[in-house]
């Protein structure tokens, strides 16, 4: 496994944003302090950093209850400064956020910003009730891209928050469960869903009886 380095300083921060795909660097105030990483398709930043009061400070955007959520857990997570604190947090460079959850937040900021697929795969395999399941074609029809199914397994690989995001829940077309779930090896799937009360038998779900018909 790749070790990935500490997010401890702005240009560590600056190098990890822009390893995301068409992101770019820009100062557009004729400032040094302001160093933003915009994405290409439509010119947003997804990155804000400046130092202020002896700290480097990284401005990104999340869902409302993420802003929320992230200020709840990290004192040096704030509203967002000089911008909407609805929708933007600050995050404080003090030693104290560990550095994956840095990088989960940046993350989040370029999903919300490029209205990437991974968005949308991760938004519509949280509509699954408990007890439910989908498939990966399903999943792709609900976030509006029916031929990505692939995308979506891709996309749950590398699923940033398994406890929040219940990827468990999806099977492929037959009903079946991952042979190598991502998130805790093999049976662990079936273990969460038959938690959940969904029949597993022989590593297969039946849809006739489990799939999740939305709208019903």
């Amino acid at each position: 496994m790749t070790m990935q380095s500490p997010i401890t300083t702005r240009e560590e921060a600056l190098q990890y944003a822009l390893s995301f795909p068409d992101s770019y660097q820009e100062a557009p105030f004729h400032d040094d302090n302001w160093q933003l990483v915009r994405y290409r398709g439509n010119k947003k930043a997804f990155l804000w950093t400046y130092e202020k009061d002896g700290h480097i400070n990284l401005n990104v955007k999340a869902e409302p209850m993420r802003a929320i959520f992230w200020r709840q857990i990290y004192h040096a997570v704030l509203p967002g400064y000089h911008q909407n604190k609805e929708h933007w947090n600050t995050v404080v460079l003090d030693g104290s956020i560990p550095d994956e959850d840095i990088r989960v937040m940046i993350a989040e900021s370029y999903d919300l910003i490029s209205d990437s697929p991974s968005t949308r795969i991760y938004a519509a395999v949280k509509r699954i009730p408990r007890g439910k399941v989908a498939t990966y074609a399903q999943i792709a029809e609900m976030a509006g891209e029916s031929k990505m199914a692939r995308a979506v397994g891709n996309a749950l690989h590398h699923n940033p928050e398994p406890g929040i995001i219940p990827c468990h829940r999806v099977v492929n077309a037959k009903g079946e469960c991952s042979g190598s779930f991502a998130f805790g090896g093999a049976g662990a799937q079936e273990k969460l869903l038959l938690e959940e009360g969904v029949r597993v038998e022989n590593g297969k779900v039946d849809l006739r009886k489990f799939q999740f018909k939305e709208g019903l």
